[in-house]
């Protein structure tokens, strides 16, 4: 990547504040007006030359914050394969948790497509795992049948789960809007405990990041308990880190809104003031 540079001058306007002038075979007609003081030396000031942090490439964190040492040591052998699903809002945000996901688990088996729209002539792939029997899509509602309640060997053959990966607003938009997402067997987590990615506000106390919905997906399918202590701990590190140096612990709005705490104006829009009476009426969201 080419490093940007940038001139900071005292008193002269940045290239931004100036109007852009288009670039054409003509030669420009030179100007007579008299150039401002200062443009004249312009090419001989210093430059600043800007470089963006090392970031390491297994955990994709800074390498100043690299989390590897809280990876394990040899990816977690799982038979089941995720595919994430990822809204493209989420590719740059800083505290990302499905890197992390990634790292934790071998080649192939965590498998990330970014984008809003998902159809069998873009993504051959991914429409042939919506098809197979095998596969099932995290995503609750009134059709999703409790994970944990399902009597069955998820193992022989594996299976794939579908995750899809923004805020609660884009995975509905995403999940109504691509017929391919009905095709698989809905199951949602009905025993999931209190986040623990509490440097971002969720919407309820239940709701979980990414990494915690795979956690507890795999340790499900599975039946391997100690799943969730490999996968959650860079999580917690992440969040360590964060709070150490600055960040706040972010409540649920509901819990904000239970406890009187909620300090932003109330809604005006009528399906977002619906949606804050259920939060404090405990209804599904």
């Amino acid at each position: 990547m080419r490093a940007r540079r940038h001139v900071v001058i005292s008193g002269v306007p940045s290239p931004s504040d100036m109007s852009e002038c288009p670039v054409s075979g003509d030669a420009a007609s030179p100007s007579t007006e008299e150039e401002p003081a200062g443009f004249a030396d312009l090419s001989e000031l210093p430059v600043e030359v800007s470089e963006r942090r090392p970031t390491c490439l297994h955990c994709y964190r800074p390498e100043k914050v690299c989390l590897c040492p809280f990876l394990p040591a040899d990816p977690l052998e799982v038979s089941t394969c995720l595919y994430i699903v990822q809204h493209p809002a989420e590719e740059s945000r800083v505290l990302r948790t499905v890197p992390l996901l990634a790292a934790c688990l071998p080649k192939g088996k965590c498998k990330v497509l970014v984008g809003r729209r998902f159809n069998e002539e873009r993504h051959p792939e991914l429409a042939s795992v919506c098809k197979d029997s095998h596969t099932l899509i995290l995503y609750p509602g009134s059709d999703a049948e409790n994970l944990e309640e399902l009597d069955k060997d998820f193992t022989t053959p594996p299976h794939n789960v579908i995750i899809i990966d923004g805020t609660w607003s884009q995975a509905k938009d995403i999940f109504l809007r691509n017929s391919i997402f009905r095709l698989p067997k809905q199951v949602q987590l009905n025993s999931a405990t209190c986040s623990q990615y509490v440097i971002r506000t969720q919407p309820t106390n239940m709701c979980l990041s990414t990494l915690e919905c795979a956690a507890v997906t795999l340790s499900i399918m599975e039946r391997n308990q100690a799943i969730p202590e490999v996968l959650l701990r860079p999580l917690q590190a992440l969040c360590s880190f964060q709070l150490q140096h600055g960040a706040q612990v972010h409540h649920s709005k509901e819990h904000l809104l239970k406890s009187g705490l909620y300090d932003k104006p109330m809604p005006r829009n009528k399906r977002k003031i619906k949606r804050m009476q259920k939060l404090l009426t405990n209804q599904n969201i």
